[in-house]
């Protein structure tokens, strides 16, 4: 099968642009969701009846890891919320802890189970980080959702 070359259809308002490849005249939309200096908290890319959501890394903020790590977890509520998904369409999520230490993995664990269950979990991984972008920061979460998109 032949690949055709994407091109742009146009751009819209607030942040969404529409594409198509010309072989096969696939809509995709993205949306900026909370765009910031050089990011946005998440992009919302539709196609085909399904909607993918890629979160930004949400970082916690508090005295000690499990109340950042708790933190971010709103955070991450928040966000996908606003870009219209909740927890239960979370596929992948990554969780960067700065300093990692072994005993916080107790901590992670009760936390997660208490806030997102234990069932039908999303693929996860978790990595222990020299540095996040600020000094305060020690936990950052990032997450991609999928969701069938309104008619």
């Amino acid at each position: 099968m032949r690949q055709g070359k994407w091109i742009a259809i146009g751009c819209m308002l607030f942040g969404q642009v529409l594409f198509a490849q010309e072989s096969q005249r696939t809509a995709l939309t993205k949306t900026y969701v909370d765009p910031g200096p050089g990011y946005s908290q998440a992009v919302v890319v539709e196609a085909n009846g399904i909607k993918t959501i890629h979160i930004s890394g949400q970082v916690g903020t508090g005295e000690d890891f499990e109340t950042q790590f708790r933190d971010a977890l709103s955070k991450l509520f928040a966000t996908l919320e606003h870009s219209g998904a909740t927890f239960k369409e979370v596929v992948k999520y990554n969780t960067y802890i700065v300093d990692y230490k072994p005993e916080y993995l107790d901590i992670f664990r009760t936390v997660r189970k208490e806030l997102l269950g234990d069932v039908d979990m999303p693929a996860s991984t978790l990595v222990g980080v020299a540095a996040l972008g600020l000094p305060e920061w020690k936990v950052e979460i990032e997450a991609v959702a999928v969701v069938p998109s309104k008619p």
